[in-house]
Parts: structure tokens; C-alpha cells; sequence
């Protein structure tokens, strides 16, 4: 098996299309043909989690965080990013991040913070707006079956957790081609009148150029007219952030311990608001400063995410601002990617990764 073929499922669960731009995700070292020995899953990738590849015979790393973020002026092992890159590029290691591809995902880094704290209801806290894509286009009755099935199968029609959704309507369609035509119905030079049936459906857009194609191929006409409009809808099932409700209400001195020990770590920063208890949760898993006015506006009573500033805490009168840090914010995705693997492939290791990279410490 290929290592390709790892990556394709992995951007199944967080397509690349939805990192943010200032982003650096997928293959950074190594080649997507070579044949998958084994899987080493980690948060981060440095020099230790290299050497643990090595040692356990694993020649692609999956990683949360690129290790590459900017660019290169040279790959001389001078410092911690290089020292890991060239050691990946010498023992023929491949490496890929996921990183805000994952963040973005409905079951993302976000949705397992939710789950470690047993929230009910969990949903998309930022939900992506302006993405779905729209098509529009016109088939001859005896092939639309034929068109709509195949537009089907690329995941066209598929919104949410609903599939082969689409909407029809008959009519008739006029043309008439010119000497250099070719008409699969009528001849050229003469209008011809067909019964034909507009076909709509929505799709996402990292699909949009397996739909077109798809439609080109599977299309009887020479011609193919069609357009192509984006919704302005909000998309739950794509966005940053995660929020849900406990399963029962807490007092804030409760609820600062269930985190203390979720996220296992050494210190909560936390604002002081005026609220007696805690009964719906947003969280966001990162730095997720930006995300405090999505979870007021949400009407949570609480935000855990991490690297809040000082000022941030302003923010915090009506609502508990908890910074759990970034790293603990985060831990649970390499569970995530590994649970994920694990359950599709299994004539391979994936492992997780047992070195330690959480450059913060506690005392």
C-alpha cells in the first residue's frame, strides 16, 4: 500500500481545501508513492518523534502542528526545525500536518475537547459561511438518471448528513449547431426542441472539479451548458470551534476542577465573571483569542481554549474565559487521527507517538 493512499483517507476527515490560508498543511518531507511501512502519530514533529519513527520502523509521521510554517533558506540542522526535517529526509520518513484542516473539521480537534468533557449537543461554534456551491444544469430526459447517478457517486447532492439530494424541474430545451456541430440529438443547422429536465444540486467546493468532470463525461450533449453559484449559507459541518451544553449545570469552582483534570494540566488561567454556574460550554482548541465573541453571541457560559493575553480577560464579565494551554488544548488529536487510522487500516502499525513535545512546562 502506498502512502498516498493514507493521506486520501486522512483528507477525508479534513480536507486540505479547508486550512487557513496562512497555513502549511499536508506532505512536507518524504514521497506519497512509497510503500507505507508503518504510522507514527504525534502532536507535533521534532527531532525526538523522528528517532521514535526510526526506532519503530514507521516511514510516515502524522502530525498536528507543520514543522515547516515558513520557508527555508537552507537545510542545515542548526536548529529544531531543520535538525527534524533533515533527519526525516535522510531516513526516507515522510511527514504530513493536518493542523487547520483538522481544526475546520465537524469532528475535528474542537469536537473531541467537547467529547473528553462529556458535552450533549455538541455543534460548530464558527461555522464557515459562503461555501456551498451550487449546480445548475439542463439534461435530456432519457439521460438524467444516468447524469444525476454519476454526479451522485463524486458526492455531488451530498450536504450534511444528508446524500443524493437534488431538485428537478421539465421543461423545454432549444438549439440549434452550426456546420461545425456535431448533435447527439437533431442536425445541425436546424433548431431542434428537446424534452429536457433542469437538474440542481449542492456540493462542496473541494469537490468542484470531480463534479465538473463528471459531468462533462457523463453529459450527452457536445455542449454542455450549466452555471455554478455559491450559497451564502452558514455550514455547520465546517467551521472552528465547538460548543455544547454539560449534562448537568456546575458551579464555576466545579467545573474549573472537571477541566484542571480533562485537559491534565498544571495551571487554568480564568477570568472571575459574574455568574453563578456553568451549563453551556464553547471551546476551541489553540489559540482562539479571536473566538471569545462567537461564544458570548453563542450564549455560553464558558470558553476553554488557550494563549489568551492579558487584555483578553477583559472579555470575561459574563462569561468564564479559560486558558488551559496550548498544548493540553490540543493533546487529544493525536487519539483522534489514531483511533481514525486505526479503524481503516490494519495490515500496518499506527502508533502514537510516546515522545514528549510540549515545550511548556510547569512549576
Amino acid at each position: 500500500m502506498k502512502i498516498q493512499e493514507v493521506l486520501s483517507y486522512i483528507e477525508k476527515l479534513a480536507p486540505r481545501y479547508y486550512a487557513e490560508d496562512f497555513d502549511n498543511t499536508g506532505l512536507l518531507t518524504g514521497d506519497a508513492s512509497d510503500e507505507i511501512k508503518g504510522v507514527l502519530v504525534t502532536l507535533d514533529c521534532l527531532e525526538n518523534v523522528v528517532d521514535e519513527a526510526i526506532e519503530k520502523n514507521c516511514n510516515l509521521i502524522v502530525a498536528f502542528h507543520p514543522i515547516i510554517f515558513s520557508g527555508l533558506k537552507n537545510l542545515r540542522p542548526d536548529d529544531y526545525v531543520k535538525k527534524a526535517v533533515v533527519k526525516a529526509i535522510k531516513n526516507n520518513i515522510a511527514i504530513y500536518a493536518t493542523h487547520t484542516a483538522l481544526d475546520n473539521a465537524k469532528y475535528g480537534v474542537s469536537y473531541r475537547m467537547a467529547q473528553e468533557l462529556n458535552l450533549e449537543n455538541i455543534s460548530t461554534l464558527i461555522p464557515q459561511k459562503g461555501i456551498i456551491r451550487k449546480l445548475q444544469t439542463y439534461v435530456p430526459k432519457d439521460a438524467f438518471e444516468a447524469v444525476r447517478e454519476a454526479l451522485f457517486q463524486v458526492g455531488a447532492g451530498h450536504l450534511g448528513n444528508y446524500s443524493e439530494c437534488s431538485f428537478t424541474i421539465d421543461g423545454l430545451g432549444t438549439f440549434k449547431g452550426n456546420e461545425n456541430s456535431n448533435p447527439v440529438i437533431g442536425n445541425s443547422g436546424v433548431r431542434s426542441t428537446v424534452d429536457e429536465k433542469l437538474l440542481s444540486m449542492t456540493f462542496l467546493p473541494h469537490l468542484e472539479n470531480q463534479v465538473l468532470k463528471t459531468l462533462l463525461k457523463s453529459h450527452p450533449y457536445e455542449e454542455v451548458a450549466y452555471e455554478l453559484t455559491t450559497l451564502n449559507n452558514n455550514y455547520e459541518h465546517i467551521g472552528m470551534g465547538a460548543i455544547g451544553d454539560l449534562k448537568k449545570p456546575m458551579n464555576i469552582n466545579d467545573f474549573l476542577k472537571l477541566t484542571k483534570s480533562t485537559f491534565k494540566t498544571g495551571v487554568v488561567r480564568h477570568s472571575q465573571p459574574d455568574i453563578k454556574e456553568i451549563k453551556t460550554v464553547a471551546l476551541l482548541g489553540g489559540s482562539g483569542a479571536f473566538g471569545i465573541k462567537n461564544a458570548l453571541q453563542s450564549g455560553a457560559d464558558a470558553y476553554l481554549t488557550a494563549d489568551l493575553k492579558y487584555h483578553d480577560f477583559f472579555q470575561g464579565e459574563n462569561i468564564l474565559l479559560c486558558d488551559v494551554g496550548h498544548y493540553e488544548s490540543e493533546q487529544f488529536t493525536k487519539n483522534l487521527l489514531h483511533e481514525y487510522l486505526s479503524k481503516k487500516f490494519s495490515n500496518f502499525a499506527i502508533l502514537c507517538a510516546d515522545a514528549q513535545t510540549n515545550p511548556v512546562n510547569y512549576y
